[in-house]
């Protein structure tokens, strides 16, 4: 179900204060930017989640999360939209995706794992583990919510203590960050395309704010730092928001609320840009947390079984002047006949251009 950009206003957001600048603020109400169509998917592969690029090449890389089936892939496409390689994964499906030193970061769901390839891989080109994401010593502290009549109410949350890797982010300095979606925590590990492998997983946070009790069922998902570095933004897609951690303190604080499905997040050119899958449309936040610009919109399925526009869009990635994602869509309820991602036989990747 999609949601206006007023409605979002009238629900509010949240600034973090001592935030860096953001470009294009803007006081007039956001503006709005068409997407295209750039790769259809291989027929009978699903689920288009993970993304990332090279960016001497200008090749795109997707990763599927199909964890009902066996057909998982790891495509690369060529800047032109041609499938070049693909890579089978079988059962083991993916999340989030990197780009560091001419190789490829998985972060394997199936298997709790980071892992890497060769960007020039084939379908033999063999997988490197880099690191296993840790159990966490228990599930995310409770949390209290204030009500408007005084009250406030606590949600306890609990841990099968399954590692669920989904988003990651690189430093300037080649530390690699992940968030754990089910853990409710966010890892660092250090000099990731340098460490000796197993590499060491340390958790940096692992927070009350980091869980969910909504729906979508994903606590931490995207990740993304300011220029300075000085914050990571990170998705929480089942309380629509978008949370910021100072990373001298480690604290954790809410920057925007009311991002329907905030998933794969992207600091672009002044400007924090949200996937809010359950809205089908990007969004991108001034220093405020305000949209100042929405991105792409759902208008249908195509006869041959294709998205038509923005479709549960997952991950983000800048490359060559333009901006790609993936159309997840991924059925999430279990009645039949009430989403339109049951009716899409056909997935596929979209761009649009950067803003200026």
């Amino acid at each position: 179900m999609k949601i206006s950009w007023l409605a979002c206003f009238a629900a509010g957001f949240i600034a973090l204060a001592g935030t860096p600048a953001f470009a294009g603020d803007r006081d007039s109400g956001p503006s709005w930017i068409d997407t295209e169509d750039f790769a259809t998917l291989p027929d009978g592969v699903r689920y288009p989640e993970g993304l990332t690029a090279d960016p001497a090449t200008g090749d795109v890389y997707v990763g599927t999360f199909d964890s009902a089936g066996t057909n998982n892939k790891l495509l690369r496409f060529s800047r032109n939209g041609r499938l070049i390689a693909q890579k089978d994964f079988g059962a083991q499906s993916m999340l989030g995706l990197g780009f560091a030193a001419g190789k490829v970061y998985i972060l394997n769901f199936g298997a709790s794992k980071l892992q890497r390839i060769a960007a020039n891989f084939g379908p033999a080109t063999a997988l490197e583990d880099v690191a296993a994401i840790p159990n966490v010593d228990g599930a995310p502290p409770p949390r209290t919510v204030a009500n408007p009549d005084g009250s406030s109410d606590t949600i306890t949350f609990e841990s099968s203590h399954f590692p669920a890797p989904n988003g990651m982010v690189f430093d300037g300095a080649g530390n690699l960050y992940v968030s754990d979606s089910f853990q409710g925590a966010i890892y660092r590990i250090s000099q990731a395309t340098t460490c000796a492998t197993p590499c060491a997983v340390a958790t940096v946070a692992h927070d009350a704010l980091l869980g969910t009790a909504g729906f979508p069922p994903f606590g931490a998902n995207g990740l993304a730092f300011s220029a300075d570095e000085r914050t990571l933004y990170i998705a929480n897609t089942g309380d629509n928001r978008v949370l910021a951690m100072d990373m001298a303190s480690s604290a954790i604080t809410v920057f925007a609320e009311s991002v329907h499905g905030a998933d794969g997040l992207l600091f672009e050119n002044g400007r924090l840009w949200v996937a809010a899958n359950q809205a089908d449309e990007l969004v991108a936040l001034d220093a405020r947390g305000r949209v100042t610009i929405r991105a792409g919109e759902f208008d249908g399925i195509r006869r041959d079984g294709t998205p038509r526009g923005l479709l549960f869009p997952a991950s983000m990635v800048v490359v060559g002047g333009w901006m790609y994602v993936t159309n997840l869509a991924l059925p999430l309820t279990p009645a039949v006949g009430d989403e339109p991602e049951e009716d899409v036989a056909r997935w596929t990747v979209s761009r649009l251009r950067v803003p200026h």
